[in-house]
């Protein structure tokens, strides 16, 4: 068995999509991170390894930034990935051109639709913003893209506004309408609503992009989905601006593990891609990151260490091996004989109970004493040990 959840899941007879659609943003609104700035060469190896655990749409960029970013878009258009690639354009006919130039299938074009942002950011009316909209629209699938609109700011925006132009992308032929949590504010059960309200006015396939302000992208996303939305937004990771974005991997492994829903990710990729967005964007992971934090799979509690030797699911819900990683056991104050016992086992290393017991001593107060144990630490307790007993 290599995974053990609830069987209280199955109770509760949720349903989902038959199709649901993952698009990540990784290579666009994970690049807007604070600090990050990913070359050409770099985001075409993350949309590679995108592609091999078979996402179904790559946000490449957003070509009118520069012509680097221009660059990395169309080379990743041109890779031949099996994924569909698209790319941000604002709903002005220049960026859609410049997103047009670099080959993609097609192109999430945004405005924001709040009062807030209608009057202080963009100080248009909501008629002006409308028709700006729809004009983009039009333009786009005139050349024969794909067309998501996205109404930036959606969860804080009159609803009946939001049904109006959304229903009139629809009338113009867009193919998705993204719901953008831009700050975050929104709970499950808001979403629950939301998609519901718009359902009730669109045919259009519905998206959630959702930020992670208060911790509440993932379940946001998973609400959209359960009431009716058919596409998700994700970011490797979780990263993005401020608190990040809804993260990819948790998405993943909690449809296939605790809900039942598998997209036909090849999940064995999931920490290879974690760890080289880690890498080329310079930020550290958590080591308590759910899926791919450095402790998910690390035990050092004794009684803990005692039941995941004999059975690995007691603390584990998952196999490690599943998404590409390994289970560690780590020594500390926690430690009791039958790891340590495991650590020597390892070292091909036999000792008495009289050593055991005395090892596992000087584990403890070492570690106390600040003393991380490696290998290096826990061999030379072993010698220290022993060297009395030895002839």
């Amino acid at each position: 068995m290599q995974y053990y959840v609830s069987p209280f899941n199955k109770e509760a007879k949720l349903k989902f999509p038959k199709k649901i659609k993952i698009y990540d943003t990784t290579l666009r609104d994970g690049e807007q991170t604070p600090d990050v700035c990913l070359n050409p060469e770099e985001k075409l190896k993350i949309a590679k390894k995108l592609d091999e655990l078979k996402i179904h749409q790559i946000e490449s960029g957003f070509p009118i930034v520069s012509s680097q970013e221009r660059k990395a878009v169309k080379a990743i258009a041109n890779e031949g990935l099996n994924a569909q690639i698209i790319s941000l354009t604002r709903t002005k006919k220049e960026d859609i051109d410049k997103a047009l130039e670099c080959d993609v299938d097609g192109v999430i074009t945004f405005m924001a639709t709040s009062d807030l942002h209608l009057e202080h950011k963009l100080h248009l009316s909501r008629e002006q913003a409308l028709n700006v909209c729809m004009n983009s629209i039009e333009y786009a699938k005139d050349h024969g893209l794909f067309v998501a609109f996205s109404a930036e700011d959606a969860t804080r925006t009159d609803l009946d506004f939001l049904k109006r132009i959304y229903k009139k992308a629809e009338d113009f032929g867009v193919d998705r309408v993204h719901i953008a949590d831009t700050v975050g504010a929104i709970s499950p059960q808001g979403m629950d609503f939301l998609v519901r309200e718009l359902k009730k006015n669109i045919n259009v396939d519905i998206a959630m992009h959702c930020h992670n302000d208060f911790g509440m992208a993932l379940s946001n996303s998973i609400a959209g989905l359960l009431a009716g939305g058919s596409g998700v937004s994700t970011t490797v990771n979780g990263i993005g601006e401020r608190a990040g974005n809804a993260s990819l991997e948790e998405l993943i492994m909690s449809l296939k593990l605790i809900y039942g829903v598998d997209l036909g990710f090849k999940i064995k990729h999931i920490q290879e891609l974690s760890t080289l967005v880690e890498k080329y964007t310079k930020i550290k992971i958590n080591n308590n990151k759910p899926i791919v934090g450095r402790n998910i799979f690390r035990h050092e509690s004794g009684i803990h260490v005692n039941a995941v030797i004999e059975e690995p699911l007691t603390y584990e819900p998952f196999l490690p091996e599943m998404t590409g990683q390994q289970r560690q056991l780590v020594l500390g104050k926690h430690s009791g004989c039958r790891a340590v016992k495991a650590k020597l086992a390892e070292c091909g290393v036999e000792v008495t109970k009289a050593e055991l017991y005395q090892i596992v001593e000087e584990v403890k107060k070492k570690r106390e004493k600040g003393k991380y144990i490696n290998d290096e630490v826990f061999n030379h307790i072993v010698k220290t040990v022993r060297a009395p007993f030895d002839p």
